[in-house]
């Protein structure tokens, strides 16, 4: 099977691409015919969305706003009639934007405006895998890390010893 991010073949039942790590798992369900259901589309509450759910709730938005202008119009609202566009309009955006999910859903757009599809590229011999030899740091480094750390205890005592010949240690010095 071929990534659908980077084009590198793979091997069939393989989980992640070897080239950029996408995750292949659903390629080898869309190959093998066992795509997941899709999920319902719920609401912020948890309760799944319908057409008769979104119709309802503009059509409350639009009675709202009716009530609204009529008791602007007619007198007897005074002050309070501006009050009822909240929820009029609160609900006339929900089911605009209910019916316009579900309509989303069923033509099956997630919001992606296209998918790379792979392209016909010559196998290359073993492309995918680490190269044979690896590079390690040289064993002389540039920086000196014996200059980092700190003389130890036992070195700021021994060097004022005299050593003999043989590099061995046998006094201390006489004053």
């Amino acid at each position: 099977m071929f990534c659908p991010k980077c084009g590198t073949q793979n091997p069939e039942t393989g989980k992640f691409c070897r080239s950029c790590g996408t995750d292949l798992g659903n390629v080898s369900q869309a190959l093998t015919g066992n795509l997941p259901r899709p999920l319902p589309i719920v609401d912020r509450k948890g309760r799944p969305i319908s057409y008769e759910g979104a119709i309802v709730k503009l059509f409350t938005g639009l009675a709202f706003m009716a009530v609204s202008f009529a008791l602007a119009l007619t007198g007897s609202g005074r002050g309070w009639w501006f009050w009822m566009l909240i929820p009029g309009f609160t609900s006339l955006g929900a089911g605009i934007a209910q019916y316009f999910q579900l309509r989303r859903s069923e033509k099956g757009n997630t919001g992606f405006t296209s998918v790379m599809q792979p392209t016909e590229m010559p196998p290359s011999a073993n492309q995918a895998l680490p190269p044979q030899q690896t590079q390690y740091a040289a064993p002389d480094s540039r920086y000196k890390t014996g200059d980092l750390v700190p003389p130890s205890v036992t070195d700021g005592t021994t060097r004022h010893l005299e050593m003999d010949s043989e590099g061995q240690t046998m006094t201390l010095p006489k004053k």
